[in-house]
């Protein structure tokens, strides 16, 4: 059994995204891993080189950044390194997203066991988002979302699709997947407010023009993560590789105690979510 690793990156620095560890997290996992660069105005070549693993195969690519629509171009180019890979299996992490050592055993398991079952073309793992902080969680799975795909049957017909969340065919039909119970450590709402500003600015600038991103963001300085309602405190131990990021992290943040954080009001507005969605479009946020 061949696993493939493959993922995109450009700008890591000035993002703040844990590329180099994301990477790391699964290179033990893997027999090769594409990482495609896109042109960076930091020093990410040189962040992804200094992993000096002969496992990988660095790919140097251009954005095209006048496709602005529905983050597109980043599922063009995930599919750059999916195209690249040459192992049975194709494991696909964003640059935000880490694996916890712990799941390399059952991973392994799990790829063995579905390898020769052609009817499962991918592995959909659960998250978990962090948000704000390393020591809180989103709980509301109709906001965030609670499963991706990110291990798929190398195959000409699978594709990366839409914004590089998920996995098709390529007449847009879904895969036929199995559940596990490994999780995605997901960091990229942990910055700084700052940081985490300019971070949304640079993506929305790939799904919008010029002119909604200076209506957006002419007035804000900083971003003040207004999601905090449905934050949980997080029990477990993070990634080893991401130890040495999470003891550096001394951004303060209050995840705002509430009564509608309690578990039982927690879990009836993630339910009716959909519908104070709605409501609030109508009358404004509450």
């Amino acid at each position: 059994m061949k696993i493939s690793g493959f993922t995109i990156v450009r700008n890591a620095l000035l993002m703040g995204y844990p590329a180099k560890e994301s990477i790391e997290s699964i290179l033990p996992l893997c027999d090769e891993f594409i990482v495609n660069v896109g042109d960076s105005d930091d020093d990410t070549p040189e962040l992804i080189q200094s992993i000096g693993s002969d496992k990988l195969i660095i790919l140097h690519t251009k954005w095209d950044e006048n496709i602005r629509q529905g983050g597109q171009i980043l599922s063009q180019q995930t599919n750059v390194a999916l195209s690249a890979c040459t192992g049975d299996w194709a494991f696909y992490l964003q640059s935000d997203e880490v694996i916890h050592e712990k799941e390399h055993p059952y991973l392994l398991e799990k790829m063995r066991e579905y390898l020769e079952n052609p009817a499962v073309e991918g592995l959909s793992f659960r998250y978990l988002h962090f948000y704000g902080s390393y020591q809180y969680v989103q709980d509301n799975y109709r906001r965030w979302y609670p499963r991706e795909v990110r291990i798929v049957r190398k195959s000409e017909d699978i594709v990366s699709w839409g914004d590089a969340m998920d996995f098709r065919h390529k007449d847009g039909s879904k895969l036929a997947v199995a559940r596990i119970k490994s999780h995605v450590y997901h960091y990229g709402w942990v910055k700084t407010p700052q940081k985490m500003l300019n971070k949304k600015k640079s993506l929305d600038k790939l799904w919008h023009d010029d002119t909604w991103i200076s209506r957006e963001y002419q007035d804000r300085q900083e971003f003040d993560y207004p999601d905090r309602s449905f934050l949980v405190k997080f029990k477990g131990a993070h990634p080893h590789v991401m130890q040495q990021r999470v003891a550096a992290f001394a951004a303060p943040f209050d995840p705002r105690k509430t009564f509608l954080r309690c578990y039982p009001i927690r879990k009836a507005r993630a339910v009716l979510y959909p519908l104070s969605k709605r409501i609030k479009r109508v009358f404004g946020k509450f």
